[in-house]
């Protein structure tokens, strides 16, 4: 494998090593446990997407040798997390979480749809563009869920719509 492509595995990674610190950071300060158990879940789901992306490194460059993308096995579904799990009770919290995750899963878009240019292996293309529609994905679970939320805390606010 190519210098080029292994930097962007690592990147990957680390784009997902940091996801599961930030939701394992959140969880520790959820004071609900429904809460805390979902971003707990949402870290574990970072994990598998660790495991997920090491594989598939291995698979693209361990023996030299390019393989088909088929050999992969699909990433993990991004519907694990459970929204009626969120109350209002931290909603500063929950919006302050899905602000950043949203942040998070728009770079993580960008960052696999810029790889699938840089990249000089076809199965890595393909599975840079997996990946790209995957985070979208997450993207848009977490984008509705923020905005129930960020109503509800402008409501609890006091701004509610004239």
């Amino acid at each position: 494998m190519k210098a080029n492509d292994i930097m962007i595995f690592k990147q990957a990674i680390i784009n997902e090593v940091e996801g599961f610190e930030f939701y394992k950071m959140a969880a520790h300060n959820a004071g609900d446990e429904s809460i805390r158990q979902s971003f707990l879940t949402l870290a574990n789901e970072e994990l598998k997407h660790i495991d997920w992306l090491k594989d598939a490194f291995q698979k693209l460059g361990g023996a030299g040798e390019q393989v088909k993308l088929a050999t992969f096995d699909a990433p993990p579904s991004p519907g694990i997390f459970k929204w009626e799990n969120l109350k209002t009770q931290n909603a500063n919290l929950s919006v302050s979480v899905f602000g950043i995750a949203i942040e998070m899963e728009r770079a993580s878009v960008a960052f696999y749809k810029e790889a699938q240019g840089k990249t000089s292996y076809e199965a890595a293309r393909l599975l840079f563009e997996v990946l790209e529609k995957w985070e979208q994905g997450h993207l848009e679970q977490f984008s509705s869920v923020y905005d129930t939320l960020i109503k509800e805390w402008w409501n609890d606010q006091g701004f509610d719509a004239f």
